[in-house]
């Protein structure tokens, strides 16, 4: 069965992408996953997104998304992929994890990232209850209260001094006993009277039963554990771009997004367009993401339009 339009991923941006391609006319499906909505349904309200005054749960945004994007045709597919394959002719394959193969004049690449992880189980049992990855959209709820940050890249430098605008007091756990931001970061970083730095410390644990309480760490020279009172814990090691599935096919950068031409959405293969957070090593915001899928939508529609 021929389809014209693929997007891969559900969060603002496929789901952007979707409401354009579909009122537009063009047969949408929307690969979705298992657990559709992106990094949205992780967290609690957003108060960043515009149009809403008083803040809306992730998950009922992108749920909105979703509806109306429905309401325009747009098909949404719950399988996961297992394999795609682009063609120069612009007959390109998607196989599905059920064997089913399906083909697309267009595919709009909108797979987002995903935040590096602690990899402990109070991280996930306590997200959105204090834990977050994302200071720009949870900053805010975290006000006159200590809040603990790990990480001494770039992205943990930006994050702590923003969470200075809120907390109390914000507290930098690295594993060195140097950071690995750039220069002018880190003298910011140092500059600030409300960061305080744990060197040469690394997280424990997470602890609180209904919300973040403290953060347990370790010294790594002393063994020496100590626990630092806080409400709200941002893990700020950075974002792996969700681009395994096109790793060899397209071109990467040294970030793993995938590469678009002259800031717009067109891959280097016709008809394959990317948007959001796969090709965002900076912003990843959600609105960010929604413009750049209307973008894609928009090039794919003059693309179909310039094909057939």
């Amino acid at each position: 069965m021929k389809h014209d339009v693929a997007i891969l991923g559900s969060g603002p941006a496929g789901f952007t992408a979707a409401i354009y391609t579909s009122r537009a006319g063009l047969k949408t499906t929307v690969f979705a996953g298992r657990v559709p909505g992106g990094l949205l349904t992780w967290t609690g309200v957003v108060e960043n997104f515009p149009g809403f005054p008083d803040g809306i749960e992730g998950t009922d945004l992108m749920m909105s998304m979703q509806s109306q994007a429905e309401n325009f045709g747009t098909e949404v597919e719950y399988d996961e992929i297992k394999d795609i394959s682009f063609s120069t002719d612009g007959k390109h394959k998607i196989v599905l994890s059920s064997g089913v193969e399906q083909y697309f004049d267009v595919v709009i690449l909108a797979m987002g990232s995903e935040p590096k992880k602690l990899g402990i189980p109070a991280e996930e049992r306590l997200r959105g209850r204090g834990v977050s990855n994302c200071a720009t959209c949870d900053g805010s709820f975290f006000k006159d209260v200590p809040i603990v940050v790990a990480g001494g890249g770039d992205s943990a430098m930006e994050e702590a001094n923003y969470l200075t605008r809120f907390g109390s007091e914000v507290h930098i756990v690295h594993r060195r006993n140097e950071f690995r931001a750039s220069e002018h970061l880190v003298t910011r970083t140092k500059n600030n009277p409300k960061i305080k730095l744990h060197l040469e410390c690394v997280v424990r644990d997470i602890i609180g039963a209904d919300h973040v309480e403290g953060v347990v760490i370790e010294h790594t020279q002393t063994k020496v554990v100590e626990t630092i009172p806080c409400r709200g814990f941002f893990c700020a090691f950075g974002h792996t771009p969700k681009t395994d599935m096109v790793k060899g096919k397209l071109p990467l950068d040294e970030f793993g997004c995938i590469v678009t031409r002259c800031h717009g959405s067109e891959t280097d293969i016709p008809g394959v367009f990317a948007a959001g957070d796969c090709t965002d090593p900076t912003y990843r915001q959600a609105v960010t993401a929604a413009g750049s899928g209307c973008k894609a939508a928009m090039d794919a529609i003059r693309y179909l339009e310039n094909v057939n």
